[in-house]
């Protein structure tokens, strides 16, 4: 049997990225392939001399493709060349870089599919109009089958591009309407650089909404309660909200 067919993850890093190469805007650095098919795709593609494990052959630019058994071991590595490289081109529609986000994009919740879509090829995405913030962190507080497949870091930037322009108070009356996933991406987002260098008079939140923030950060995300409690500030007391 050869090595190569225990691999049950491939990790693929970007090293270095040419300046006058397309390059999808939210393509990570880093990444990993864990779906079974896509493996033996890539096995099947594999170079037959390959390259010893204690040496990463880059000839070729951009990214090193790693193998990985079980135990967690390294069993090959290659840059992704001649066949390899269809597979791994961040914008190729047929690689495994456009699957992922096209995946990304389709689970995506009702009213936030086209904005996905848009994002997935890399285009400019308006305002998801008519989306409530409650169904937004709920979307990225949902837990993903791959979470660092080659979509991860959009899938964490989609919602928060989509909060960063929402008032605190409507964010805040948000928490108090969301399901525990939605609490899951509300921590996240409060937590977030994008709430926390917000001026001071932008991050005062009713005790409602703060509660239950400060309860789940302590419950389920405790890395992030100590940054909660420095920068939620208090609000005055909940006023009823008027239709």
């Amino acid at each position: 049997m050869k090595p190569t067919s225990r691999t049950v993850r491939i990790a693929v890093t970007a090293s270095r990225i040419a300046a006058d190469r397309p390059h999808h805007p939210d393509h990570p650095d880093a990444y990993e392939v864990l779906d079974r098919a896509e493996i033996a795709e890539v096995l099947a593609l594999w170079p037959q001399d390959e390259p010893r494990d204690d040496f990463v052959c880059m000839c070729h630019g951009d990214a090193g493709v790693s193998l990985y058994e079980a135990g967690g071991e390294r069993i090959g590595s290659a840059a992704p060349a001649g066949p390899l490289r269809p597979l791994f081109d961040p914008l190729d529609p047929a690689g495994l870089p456009a699957r992922h986000r096209d995946r990304w994009a389709a689970a995506a919740p009702a009213g936030l599919r086209e904005y996905a879509a848009a994002l997935a090829r890399g285009a400019e995405a308006g305002p998801a109009h008519g989306v409530p913030p409650a169904v937004v962190f709920g979307w990225l507080g949902a837990v993903r089958e791959e979470p660092r497949d080659a979509v991860w870091l959009l899938a964490e930037r989609a919602p928060v591009r989509l909060l960063a322009g929402r008032s605190t108070e409507e964010l805040a009356w948000a928490v108090r309407e969301t399901d525990r996933t939605g609490l899951e991406g509300a921590v996240r987002f409060f937590a977030g650089e994008e709430f926390t260098t917000r001026h001071p008079k932008r991050r005062r939140v009713p005790d409602t909404a703060r509660d239950l923030l400060l309860r789940h950060a302590r419950g389920h995300r405790p890395a992030d309660l100590p940054v909660l409690e420095r920068r939620l500030l208090r609000a005055p007391e909940d006023r009823v909200r008027r239709s």
